[in-house]
């Protein structure tokens, strides 16, 4: 009997522990139809202008249209994605002159033309090049 109550009490023990581990997992954001915050370019941290948009993007289903801001300018192009591949293509912006933030919004364009892989993981997404570095990391954000 005592043994019985031993091997409950382990089974009941490991059967919390498991939905703990489940309840801690996140669930990866989808990479289309999100709204994806710039929060690095490369190693280096983006920090928003004030009085200026951060910079963002949406790769919308229709038509394959990614659209969002550089921190400055508005921008929209296309997007081409297949498995794990992703690039940019026909990239525009508006050309406002903003007193700050124009290295980001050059450098967070330059990034883009670049793009060869994305990955995803939780409410995190990188943009890698062709060799696998990283060129930016991104923040899911739910517009509320």
């Amino acid at each position: 009997m005592k043994r019985i109550i031993q091997v409950s009490g382990m089974l009941l023990v490991a059967l919390l522990l498991a939905g703990c581990a489940a309840a801690e997992r996140t669930v990866d954001e989808p990479l289309v139809n999100t709204y994806w915050k710039l929060t690095y370019l490369g190693d280096a941290p983006v920090t928003v202008v004030e009085q200026q948009r951060e910079a963002h993007f949406v790769l919308h289903t229709d038509e394959q249209r990614v659209m969002g801001s550089t921190g400055c300018n508005r921008m929209t192009g296309q997007y081409r994605l297949e498995g794990d591949a992703l690039s940019f293509a026909k990239l525009a912006s508006t050309r406002m002159a903003c007193p700050d933030g124009m290295q980001t919004e050059q450098a967070f364009l330059n990034a883009l033309d670049q793009v060869a892989e994305w990955r995803v993981e939780g409410q995190q997404l990188t943009l890698l090049d062709a060799d696998g570095e990283v060129l930016a990391r991104l923040e899911a954000v739910h517009l509320t």
